[in-house]
């Protein structure tokens, strides 16, 4: 069994461990950083890899919330935007320690923003510097990014709760009987998974999603390109009909996300014609038609704009499989370090 698997494998236990904590013992530094939020003149996400994906779920809770949340790449925030006076920033960051979130702090704090921490561990460069630190205290992953993606989204989407007045008091049940169903499927979506003939070694990827199961999409682009080695596309789903859909050809594989309560039907129909043009699909949503792809995961029931605490899972064990498909280690980076805390090229 790869590393990679075990981490997946532990991970809706992790996930709902860090929701307990998140909900008991730091409920209070998430309401604090709540306080912070709703005194701002603006909010921003940021964050860098896959704690950069997580940071889409994240927004997007706030949007559907109704306030108003700016999500930039860590770098991009570092070297290219002019920082708000008297923000508020979300830094989403496993480790705390990446070469970008570093160098940010100094600029938020000259900008008098105010910087919330949503990290691993609460002592690390980032969480020392913040006016507050949110921390899930779980298992670092081996290599790829598998609790830490998802438990940092976590925090960040009871954060956004919190805030906007979405919160309710049944979502911490609600949530841990989604995972413990989650890691009841895992077998049944490995079993789905063997043999299966979307997985191709050498085929082009594209993921389509919408809402918050974009921040899925575009995280599970990073794990093919982190535990496959090869390359992959995330777009939203609406995007990809605007001209992308010239690409679609018999030889690529598309992942496509469907929400329980929007967009369903147009989605399914975007499934069905990719099959009609010769694609192979592979789907994930809650009670999807069993006949709506040449594979398909069944979500067990979570709340709909919680659906990305889950829909990762089955991509994660697609990753997973198609290493062994195309004989590569998922467990080893052949080029990127753990964590990047060096600026420049790509060679050390």
């Amino acid at each position: 069994m790869t590393k990679f698997m075990k981490d997946i494998l532990k991970q809706p236990q992790q996930l709902i461990n860090s929701l307990n904590l998140l909900l008991g013992p730091e409920r209070a530094a998430v309401n604090e950083a709540a306080e912070l939020i709703r005194h701002a003149t603006h909010l921003f996400i940021t964050g860098i890899g896959s704690s950069w994906h997580g940071g889409m779920a994240v927004q997007y809770l706030f949007h559907v919330g109704g306030l108003p949340a700016c999500l930039i790449e860590a770098s991009e925030l570092l070297h290219s935007s002019q920082m708000a006076q008297e923000a508020a920033v979300i830094v989403i960051s496993r480790s705390g320690k990446s070469i970008e979130i570093v160098q940010l702090v100094d600029k938020l704090k000259a900008a008098r923003a105010k910087i919330i921490a949503i990290t691993n561990l609460p002592d690390n460069p980032l969480a020392r510097a913040a006016d507050v630190r949110i921390s899930v205290q779980a298992d670092f992953d081996h290599q790829v990014s598998v609790t830490m993606y998802s438990a940092l989204a976590m925090a960040g989407g009871l954060l956004a709760g919190l805030v906007t007045g979405a919160h309710r008091s049944s979502l911490q049940q609600d949530l841990t009987q989604s995972l413990s169903a989650a890691r009841a499927s895992i077998d049944s979506w490995m079993e789905q998974i063997q043999e299966d003939p979307w997985f191709a070694p050498e085929a082009g990827t594209y993921f389509l999603a919408r809402g918050g199961s974009l921040a899925s999409a575009h995280e599970t682009k990073l794990l093919w390109e982190e535990a496959t080695k090869s390359p992959a596309t995330a777009m939203t789903t609406a995007g990809f009909r605007h001209g992308s859909q010239e690409i679609s050809r018999e030889s690529l594989r598309f992942g496509v996300w469907i929400d329980k309560e929007r967009m369903r039907h147009q989605d399914l129909a975007v499934s069905s014609d990719l099959r009609k043009l010769g694609v192979k699909v592979m789907l994930i949503g809650q009670g999807p038609p069993a006949d709506s792809s040449d594979l398909t995961f069944s979500l067990p029931s979570i709340p709909a704009d919680w659906q990305f605490l889950i829909d990762i899972i089955p991509a994660q064990l697609a990753a997973e499989h198609l290493s062994h498909v195309r004989g590569v280690d998922c467990d080893e980076f052949r080029i990127c370090p753990y964590i990047v805390e060096t600026d420049g090229g790509l060679l050390t």
